[in-house]
Order: structure tokens, then sequence, then C-alpha cells
């Protein structure tokens, strides 16, 4: 019974402090968020309304990124919550160990991990999706207008009140194949239809190779090669589909099969869903890193200080991991290992830690 107690008690302060702190970091993010779509309502005449809404958006899926340093912070916070109150010493007194308390904040992170996982991941990459579709409708430019699917890469672009959509079965770097261009009128109505065999998308100037073009009498035209003048280029084009944090781990997992279908790599996806499955592991050993940290550091007194040192943690841990992404990315290390490479490094540090935390 009194074990049942210390750890409903000890769970109910850090979950508190998690909501707290999460809230704080969500509050910044919003006026974060709000200062840069205030340029962007600048340049397209949003109303008030829309930069908040937009910031709202956008907001969640920034804080999914920063959840293994919420949860370090916490951890610290929790700490010396207990240690003022001299808890910390009325638990060890009694028989319950650092240890014993660090494994309780473990399988409390381990499962915080999976709710945000399987359900905050999801609204999350929701609310993205809102947010750039919003923000194509009030550009109302081509920016997001590109699409995979079973049938290929699809394209839809404006120029001088024409469409054109654009369809091309592979697209490997910046070379499109079994390229279809149909021109049509702003009411849909098609005036000629452009196949090619293969174009060279490097520039906005697309060289086409092996071209016929259909036009709307019916008459075709056979010609080894044609400019066409785009708005993308190759570079444009694979940016479209950068953005992963829109899409929920069903969508990433179908974009990553339709690549595949067009020839196109799907590395970024791997290493996207990977450090996404990564998340709970992440914060169950941020939750111990900072938990040996601030019992190492458990003479200073300065709040300050130690806050600007798990700043500085969380600064090193978060390029640690960005150039990990990089090398693999670059193929310097292989997919998997640039993912779990830095996860390694913390369990072993994080082990070190806990071996030693009962000693003070």
């Amino acid at each position: 019974m009194t074990l049942k107690k210390y750890q409903t008690y000890l769970t109910s302060i850090f979950i508190t402090l998690f909501v707290y702190i999460t809230f704080v970091f969500f509050c910044i993010v919003i006026i974060i968020n709000f200062f840069e779509e205030i340029r962007f309502a600048e340049k397209y005449n949003a109303d008030l309304f829309h930069i908040v809404y937009l910031s709202l958006l956008n907001a969640p899926s920034m804080i999914f990124e920063m959840f293994p340093f919420i949860f370090l912070i916490t951890v610290k916070f929790f700490y010396l919550n207990l240690n003022d109150k001299k808890e910390l010493e009325i638990l060890n007194s009694n028989g319950i160990s650092n240890f014993k308390i660090v494994i309780l904040l473990t399988s409390i992170s381990a499962l915080l991990g999976l709710f945000l996982l399987l359900f905050y991941y999801s609204l999350s990459s929701e609310l993205k999706s809102q947010y750039l579709d919003l923000k194509n409708r009030f550009s109302n430019t081509n920016e997001f207008l590109a699409v995979v699917n079973d049938e290929g890469l699809w394209i839809k672009e404006e120029i001088d009140q024409n469409m054109y959509i654009i369809h091309a079965e592979k697209f490997d770097k910046n070379i499109l194949q079994d390229v279809t261009i149909t021109e049509a009128s702003k009411y849909y109505e098609t005036k000629s239809t452009i196949i090619a065999k293969k174009a060279n998308v490097v520039s906005k100037n697309w060289q086409l190779n092996n071209v016929s073009i259909l036009n709307q009498n019916g008459v075709t035209k056979d010609l080894k090669s044609y400019v066409y003048n785009s708005s993308f280029n190759g570079e444009i084009i694979s940016n479209l589909f950068s953005n992963l944090s829109s899409l929920n781990i069903y969508e990433l997992h179908k974009l990553s099969s339709n690549y595949l279908k067009i020839g196109y790599s799907n590395t970024d996806i791997k290493i996207h869903l990977n450090k996404t499955y990564s998340m709970p592991v992440f914060y169950i050993l941020m939750t111990i890193l900072g938990f040996v940290i601030i019992n190492k550091l458990k003479k200073v007194k300065s709040k300050f200080f130690l806050s600007i040192f798990g700043i500085f943690v969380s600064v090193v841990v978060y390029y640690l991991n960005y150039f990990s992404s990089v090398l693999g990315n670059n193929g310097v290390l292989p997919l998997y290992l640039s993912v779990w490479l830095p996860l390694l490094i913390l369990f072993l540090i994080c082990n070190i830690g806990i071996l030693k935390i009962n000693e003070n």
C-alpha cells in the first residue's frame, strides 16, 4: 500500500509538471509562430484571425519535436521540487532509493511516449496538413500543388491563365520519365497534350526528348526535342515532398511505397519514420539523463545555472541527432544507424550514470 501511495504521488507530480512545462513551451511556440505569420500576412493580406489560427495549427508539430527536451526539463524540476521540500530525503530514508524513482519515471515516460506516438503525432500531423493547405489557399501559388500516388507523380500549375496538368511515371533527381503534359483553359477545356519519353528538369526550362504534341484539332506533331517553360524545377519538386510532418504514420508508409514505384528515393521517409518510432525511447533516455545530471549537480543552489546547463545539454543532444541524420542522408552512415546511434550513445551515458546514482 505504501509503495502504491508513493508511486501515485510521484506520478501526479511528474505529469503535472510535464503538462505545465508543455503548456509553457506551447505558448512560446505560439508567440514565435505569430511573428513568423505576421510576415506572411503582410505579403498576402491575411487578417489577425488567420494569423492566430495559422500559429495554433503549426504549434503542435513543433512541440512534438521538442518533447525530448520537455522531458529533460520536467525531470529537473521534478527533482528540484522534491529536494526543496526535503521529500527526496524522506523517500530515501524509507527505503525508496533514487534507482527506484528513476525506474518509476522511466515507466511514466514510456507510457507518455506511446500515447504521444499513437495519438498526439496523428493529431499534430493532421493540423500541420491543414496549416499547409490554408497557407496554400492564401498564397495562391503552386507551392504545394504536387502529389505522388499509385499512378506516379502529378503536378498542377497555372501559367498565363492556362492550367497545366503534368504526370510522370518516374522521377529520379532531375529526370522525369514518361511525361504527359495536358494544357487546359481555366474552365478545364483541353487545348493540347504533350507526351515525352524523358524530361530534364534541372532548370525551369524543361528539356523534353522524343516528343509528340496533340493539339485540340486532333493533329499530332512529333519532335525530337521540345522546351516546356515551367514554374518548377527538380529542386522545387523535391522540396514539395520534404514536409513529412504533415503526414501520419500510415500516410508515410503509403508515400514511401509510392516513391519506390516512381523511382524516387524514400530515404528521407525512412529516416523520418525511424525518428518517429524512436521517440518513446528518446523520451526515456532524456528522463534518465535529466535525473542523473540533476542528481550529480544537487549541491548547486542556483536554479538559473541548472536551467542554462539543461539548455546546453539539450542543444548538444539536438546537434548530435542533427549531424547523425545528415550523415545518414549523405550515405556516410547506414540509414538505421544514423537514427539510432545518438540514442545508443545516450543509452551508454545513462547506464554509467544509473550505476552510480545511489552512491551520493
